[in-house]
């Protein structure tokens, strides 16, 4: 199973980030989950695929040949993508992806996560989407669905599309959970 996960390349954040990522990744290569990330060595990214790596699980880094060129790239990291732009990256990003998680992260990570949800919304993908709202970090992220939800901006179905957790251990059986309702909206023929 292929899975995304889109975060920082700040390494000035609270230890607490580095400290969930790492449990993340562990988890990950222990349910033989191959990693797609952004490719970079510093961050959330580095850290990601630091403990990938040295946990002996496979890791694909996708990144634009500009940000290549000034070394941002993961040394570790033999398994690469380059592409001309960053919306050609987001898509490669999604490429046989079976699941996607959002860590912690800026504007990268945000607009990155809002095209997945977007994408779900409109049919194009129907892939699990979690949020690890480590710290509460994504607290306003939820607040402002709310209110576009609310507002009618949206239609209320964020437990469909996407599923905030707070710690790494609940990640993978979001994703699990997604996967059973998958299969059972599929047999009940209400999934395309």
């Amino acid at each position: 199973m292929q899975v995304c996960v889109y975060c920082a390349s700040s390494a000035k954040i609270d230890s607490a980030y580095f400290e969930a990522t790492e449990a993340l990744a562990k988890l990950l290569v222990n349910h033989d989950f191959q990693v797609v990330f952004g490719g970079g060595s510093s961050g959330l990214m580095g850290k990601l695929a630091d403990t990938v790596l040295a946990n002996g699980g496979k890791i694909k880094g996708i990144m634009p040949q500009f940000m290549n060129e000034v070394e941002w790239g993961h040394k570790g990291v033999s398994d690469f993508v380059y592409t001309q732009t960053m919306h050609e990256r987001k898509a490669k990003f999604l490429e046989g992806t079976d699941a996607i998680i959002a860590l912690p992260g800026g504007p990268g990570t945000f607009e990155e996560l809002f095209e997945a949800i977007t994408l779900k919304k409109l049919g194009q993908i129907s892939t699990p989407i979690v949020v690890l709202n480590t710290k509460g970090y994504y607290n306003a992220f939820a607040l402002m669905i709310k209110q576009a939800t609310e507002g009618k901006f949206m239609t209320d179905d964020g437990d469909r599309i996407w599923k905030m957790v707070n710690y790494p251990d609940e990640v993978i059986p979001c994703i699990q959970s997604f996967e059973t309702k998958k299969i059972e909206l599929k047999q009940a023929g209400t999934l395309r």
